[in-house]
């Protein structure tokens, strides 16, 4: 089997998902068109030659909808017989793109393919695709489940009360996410990976001067007296101030392989070295990152000592540090550049924005392996093994 490597990593600085965003005043095409377009110009490879586009989108509805990734290779200037599909696997779309691109490289069925994600959440809103009054679920799912599944919000909670996770533990977590995301922007370290777009250059959730104690007076952001019925040990500890916002952005990587990165003079930044999914229970939803992690690691013959770096999305604070206690990863090397509930969580874009994130983090910091998970919707998660090419 061949081997798949990531050759260029991009995307655009994320804006805040609401009307006076950043990136409001930008369709959630020409977000991703625009991504596409700097990640050709930057790896210099003929778009003519691109086999395939995955990419991730969410709610696909209204300026989303209609298979966005397609469009946006029109809009971008590639040749029309460059096709494209786009994927919906909740919050880990993009990061799904990735596999599904890498997995078409090794098996031969692509050369030269782009695995990308956009999510505009000021123009296109979480749960627009849902029209009021319908059940996205069926009668299936409410019979399996009597009592009713939660939102996301509720299952962070639940995960907070099982791991025993403190408001202050939570909060902690997120005034570091914040420190690390401007130490970075502040080093430089995000400029040869963001393409500034219509004159925005940086994130802009990012908030340098957060606080442990300005966190500590945000009230709960999803305390419901009948979930608090229900469940009793519910502490109501999850803030937007530990939880990921809502954000506009788009994201891209390049993916060939290694054969053909040497015939076409690329310069491999990473090497896909293995990839799994998980389901897990959707009541609790945001815990499927443990199983993914432990699942990864045993496909490619590794342990949790032998990764340098992890990217895990910071949905919101209790899933990463409930991961963290359960792999025992050593939290010095968890999204050493700033998190999501930082850089933003634009929904479909943000498994490419953990993959450029942490391919050039791991050039930055000379690792050798790097590990990348997401939680999302419906109890699933991702996992992928990064590998440097020497």
């Amino acid at each position: 089997m061949r081997d798949a490597v990531i050759v260029e990593a991009v995307r655009t600085p994320v804006g805040k998902g609401k009307p006076n965003g950043s990136l409001a005043h930008v369709h959630p095409v020409e977000l991703l068109a625009h991504t596409l377009r700097a990640l050709v110009e930057r790896s210099g490879v003929d778009p003519a030659l691109i086999d395939d586009v995955i990419g991730g989108t969410v709610d696909q509805v209204g300026e989303q909808a209609m298979n966005t990734t397609r469009y946006a290779v029109l809009s971008a200037g590639f040749p029309e017989t460059v096709p494209a599909t786009t994927v919906d696997r909740q919050c880990g779309s993009s990061q799904q793109a990735v596999h599904f691109a890498a997995q078409g490289v090794m098996s031969g069925a692509y050369d030269i393919v782009v695995a990308c994600g956009v999510e505009s959440m000021s123009r296109v809103p979480m749960w627009s695709n849902v029209p009021a009054g319908k059940d996205p679920f069926g009668p299936g799912v409410a019979a399996r489940y009597p009592e009713g599944l939660v939102p996301q919000g509720i299952s962070a909670e639940l995960i907070a009360a099982k791991w025993s996770l403190s408001r202050a533990e939570m909060d902690a977590f997120a005034v570091s996410s914040h420190q690390k995301a401007a130490a970075a922007w502040a080093a430089g370290l995000f400029d040869t990976q963001v393409a500034p777009l219509e004159g925005v250059a940086r994130d802009e959730s990012v908030r340098p001067g957060t606080t442990a104690e300005i966190l500590a007076g945000l009230k709960p952001a999803y305390y419901d007296p009948g979930f608090a019925e229900r469940f009793p040990q519910i502490e109501w500890n999850v803030t937007a101030g530990n939880a990921s916002p809502v954000n506009d952005g788009a994201s891209a990587v390049l993916i060939t392989s290694g054969e053909t990165a040497a015939r076409l003079g690329l310069r491999p930044l990473a090497r896909v070295h293995e990839v799994a999914v998980t389901g897990s229970d959707p009541l609790l939803m945001l815990t499927g990152v443990i199983p993914a992690t432990e699942k990864v690691l045993r496909r490619a013959g590794l342990g949790i000592g032998d990764i340098d770096l992890f990217e895990v999305n910071e949905a919101f604070s209790s899933v990463v540090l409930a991961w963290r206690q359960e792999t025992g990863a050593d939290l010095a090397k968890v999204n050493v550049n700033g998190g999501a509930i930082a850089l933003g969580h634009p929904l479909g874009a943000s498994g490419t924005r953990l993959t450029t994130t942490l391919v050039h983090a791991m050039r930055e910091r000379g690792a050798r392996f790097g590990l990348q998970t997401m939680c999302e919707a419906g109890g699933l998660a991702n996992a992928m093994v990064l590998e440097a090419v020497r």
